[in-house]
């Protein structure tokens, strides 16, 4: 039971953030919905706050699920690293959140210019709910679902059918590299149905942009939660976010 308490403990300090972060998700969506979804929203649910508050829900859950068995899952195979900030890792968390986010922050001007409607997406993001949907939702509860759990779970998998005899110091590296990389593409897959719902449908160059742009990143979020621990990949992802927005802040 004593092993137990840490994953609850951390699981329990994710639910704050994951209402709040569920609150401006759901209604980031509804600003951002063509009316005709919208309404249809509205009219399964009843009401504005009832998706509201169904958004929080899914949010908490998703944190209290996640993280319990993600924190289980990671201090099985070593990932777990204690939270705390040294200056080392916030100073490379805080170069690749910076360079990431202007990198990323050009896709209003490079597939901008060659897609109709990410011009006007972007723009649409520049909302409070928008902005504090990406830096809550983004930074905390996509990592502890895509990285914490199941990047871990993936690991664990892999590690269970190719080398199950290894103590979790000698889990060869690939091991996680694998997981990384697969966790990066379900990462991408998951922004495939909001962005079909964006542009109306999914084209060859809507994939590409999707799979490069979050894949790649989430990749990145992936090697920072592997080598420093979870918080630093949560503390990138959410400044990641806040650079790229103040760029478009500034120039659009």
């Amino acid at each position: 039971m004593t092993k137990l308490k840490k994953p609850l403990l951390f699981a329990l300090c994710l639910l704050p953030i994951a209402a709040i972060a569920g609150v401006f998700v759901s209604l980031y969506q509804l600003d951002v919905y063509s009316e005709e979804i919208a309404a249809q929203i509205m009219a399964e649910l009843g009401s504005r706050g009832a998706l509201v508050a169904v958004g929080a829900a899914q949010s908490m859950g998703y944190a209290l699920i996640c993280g319990f068995f993600g924190y289980i899952l990671a201090d099985k195979l070593g990932l777990w690293k204690p939270i705390r900030l040294e200056k080392k890792k916030l100073l490379v968390t805080l170069t690749v959140s910076l360079v990431g986010g202007v990198v990323f922050s050009l896709d209003h001007w490079v597939f901008g210019s060659m897609l109709d409607g990410i011009q006007e997406a972007n723009a649409a993001s520049l909302t409070l709910s928008g902005v504090l949907a990406s830096v809550l939702y983004g930074g905390v509860i996509e990592e502890v679902l895509l990285r914490l759990f199941v990047m871990s779970l993936i690991a664990w998998i892999i590690r269970m059918v190719f080398c199950r005899k290894a103590a979790k110091e000698e889990i060869p590296q690939w091991v996680f590299v694998s997981a990384n990389v697969l966790a990066a593409a379900l990462f991408a897959a998951g922004h495939l149905p909001a962005t079909s719902v964006t542009f109306g449908a999914l084209t060859p160059i809507l994939l590409f942009r999707c799979f490069l742009l979050n894949g790649g990143f989430g990749l990145i979020f992936g090697r920072l939660y592997r080598k420093y621990g979870i918080i630093y990949a949560m503390m990138a992802h959410a400044l990641f976010h806040v650079v790229c927005k103040s760029v478009w802040m500034a120039f659009i």
